[in-house]
């Protein structure tokens, strides 16, 4: 069963809800993916309404000034410092037959926004990015950017995410998971677990929350005596925690986006290792600028296998839209899937639009693909 989309009125631009923020750690990351969205979208060709969503859930009208949105310095943008009133509240509707979005002040009539044809969420994360929303739209009726319910819960949690890689023959590093219950109950047990599994693939470990991204959370442990500390830091942003053995190779991200004809490859892209950080963490991707090198310098031959594996990636989770796929490439010459990331950012120097820039897709092209698949999809089962 599916939900048509209903025909535009004759004269009206689509209307886009721009979606961002949210209540995760990759809260700042969002909103600076959400001000180059906002800067891109073709203004004569939609209406755009910006919604932000604070860290305690409160849905907000912002201001559409991307400038505002950017990180300044070492200092990181919020949906707070954005909106309108500290107060006021966006309300979406529940209805499939009801398009209409109501804000809301305290002490105020409701005032009626209009309809939204589609949404851009741009949050990355728990409650936004792991299918908590898309449910929410799917009720709604309204059609939206990226992947559905089980793609998005999918792609955040990287212990089912790579259980189907598995499934489709896909290869993946070796990992162990601890589970909320088991840290709480027993956690001589568990440090017992992730020891017995250092015995087995050597340190360095990294010890990341299960369903966060960014790389917010992730320390990299050299030997047991960090191991408790690196465990809480992961703890602090997701209860459930994957342990990860070292993967000795190039880091090499791919592209995926969805075509009227089935999704297609970017160029590759690889990332370096970055002076003075351990490995490719949060600093080194949004504070210090770190440069990944587009294209990759690979063989043709291994172009085109790690383009192959990203759709099928792509695939295997039953997503739509776009996907960035993120590998290693081993010393002995075999792609190893690291994880995929349903809504990838868009900052400036985020690597999904270099490499669709890259491969003949400017910045604008693409979130008018992405906003026009979504209009061609229903919702509801498909």
């Amino acid at each position: 069963m599916s939900s048509e989309n209903p025909i535009q009125s004759p004269g009206r631009k689509p209307r886009v809800a721009v979606v961002f923020g949210g209540r995760s750690s990759e809260h700042a990351i969002s909103v600076v993916t959400a001000g180059a969205v906002l800067r891109a979208i073709d203004r004569t060709k939609y209406d755009v309404l910006p919604i932000g969503i604070t860290q305690d859930g409160r849905w907000a009208l912002t201001t559409d000034d991307p400038e505002r949105m950017a990180i300044s310095g070492r200092t990181l943008p919020s949906v707070d410092r954005l909106a309108e009133s500290s107060e006021g509240e966006v309300v979406l509707p529940v209805a499939p037959a009801n398009r209409e979005i109501v804000y809301a002040e305290p002490g105020s009539v409701p005032k009626a926004l209009g309809e939204v044809d589609v949404v851009f969420p741009m949050l990355h994360g728990p409650y936004g990015e792991d299918g908590t929303l898309q449910g929410m739209l799917e009720l709604a009726g309204i059609p939206y950017v990226g992947a559905g319910v089980l793609a998005s819960a999918v792609g955040q949690d990287k212990e089912y995410m790579k259980r189907i890689f598995i499934s489709y023959g896909l290869s993946v590093g070796p990992y162990e998971v601890i589970r909320p219950r088991e840290w709480d109950n027993d956690r001589e047990a568990a440090r017992r677990k992730v020891l017995d599994f250092a015995d087995e693939h050597g340190w360095p470990l990294f010890v990341k929350p299960a369903r966060a991204g960014s790389s917010i959370g992730i320390t990299k442990v050299d030997d047991a005596s960090g191991l408790d500390e690196a465990i809480e830091e992961a703890r602090r942003h997701d209860p459930k925690i994957l342990v990860e053995a070292l993967l000795r190779g190039r880091e090499i991200e791919c592209g995926v986006l969805e075509f009227e004809d089935g999704p297609r490859a970017s160029v590759p892209a690889e990332i370096p290792p970055v002076e003075a950080h351990s490995f490719y963490d949060f600093e080194a991707k949004y504070i210090d600028s770190a440069a990944g090198i587009v294209p990759a310098p690979l063989t043709d031959e291994q172009t085109r296998r790690v383009q192959e594996l990203a759709v099928q990636a792509f695939e295997a989770v039953s997503c739509e839209g776009l996907v960035r796929a993120d590998f290693f490439l081993t010393e002995d010459g075999e792609f190893v899937i690291n994880e995929i990331n349903t809504m990838p950012g868009f900052t400036p120097i985020s690597m999904y639009p270099r490499m669709w820039q890259e491969s003949g897709v400017t910045y604008p092209e693409l979130v008018d693909r992405l906003l026009q698949a979504a209009l061609r999809r229903s919702t509801g089962l498909r």
